[in-house]
């Protein structure tokens, strides 16, 4: 086991590392320019009549005539940034086993190991959680970072920031669960990825569909956004126990239809 999470700590440690960087850098800069930019939003909803509905559906909630300093922090956890980046490291992750060793033809030098397939399953698990953690917890430091020259009726709080990251880290789980899925019922590492990113940007549109359709709205508990509500929780400054139960429950049939997927089929290169 110690060599295949060796194995893994060689194959990713520079991409997590870019990632780590790249989030923490983004929060920092969005917790300082957010609060000033959507402070004039007002004026754009009277111009554009689109971007209210846009961002009521990334919120949760409806932000009214003007987007408070609550509301505003709320936006940076749902920046499309911030989401890109968790999730294309989830999605990039999960898909490397099996499919991304059946691409490049190493799928039997790895299958012949002295492990079992569900070891194998098991370290790249543990790998990803460690690797997502990782993200999030310099993601976390670049917001603190940023929030430390902020006035403070604009500054989040510790524990808001920590509850909203705790479902937005659930969220990431429930990604990177699905592409493990897909990745163990595909041959092709960029047709799981087409297939996941696919699935995501179908939840997004089904969470923007549903603020005007209401065929939208009476499905909208298929999209994965409709788990992830950071407005909701740092207005009530409480976790959403349901929302979170959902995602875990997703993650876990996810995660063990993609276990047993890949112990029982068969797996060539040739």
């Amino acid at each position: 086991m110690s060599g295949l999470l060796t194995r893994i700590w060689i194959e990713v440690r520079w991409p997590v590392l870019w990632f780590c960087l790249g989030l923490a850098s983004i929060m920092a800069l969005l917790t300082r320019l957010l609060p000033k930019v959507l402070g004039n939003i007002h004026e754009m909803f009277s111009k554009m009549p689109m971007v209210k509905p846009l961002l009521t559906a990334m919120l949760g909630v409806d932000p009214g005539d003007k987007v408070s300093t609550e509301l505003s922090q709320a936006f940076l956890w749902v920046h499309p940034t911030v989401l890109t980046l968790l999730w294309a490291h989830a999605v990039m992750y999960c898909t490397r086993v099996p499919a991304g060793e059946v691409d490049r033809g190493t799928a039997d030098f790895l299958l012949c190991l002295p492990v079992t397939r569900a070891q194998i399953y098991l370290a790249e698990t543990f790998g990803g959680i460690a690797s997502g953690f990782m993200i999030l917890l310099t993601g976390f430091v670049g917001h603190r970072l940023g929030s430390i020259q902020s006035p403070h009726d604009m500054a989040l709080s510790a524990g808001d920031s920590l509850r909203v990251l705790l479902n937005l880290g659930c969220v990431s789980t429930a990604v990177g669960s699905l592409a493990c899925l897909i990745s163990a019922c595909s041959d092709r590492r960029g047709k799981a990825i087409g297939v996941v990113f696919a699935i995501l940007l179908a939840s997004f549109l089904l969470n923007f569909l549903a603020q005007f359709q209401d065929w939208a709205k009476s499905i909208s508990w298929l999209s994965v956004m409709e788990y992830y509500r950071p407005a909701i929780i740092i207005q009530t400054h409480q976790l959403p126990w349901k929302d979170l139960a959902v995602l875990a429950g997703i993650s876990f049939v996810c995660w063990t239809a993609g276990l047993l997927v890949f112990k029982q089929r068969s797996i060539c290169t040739v």
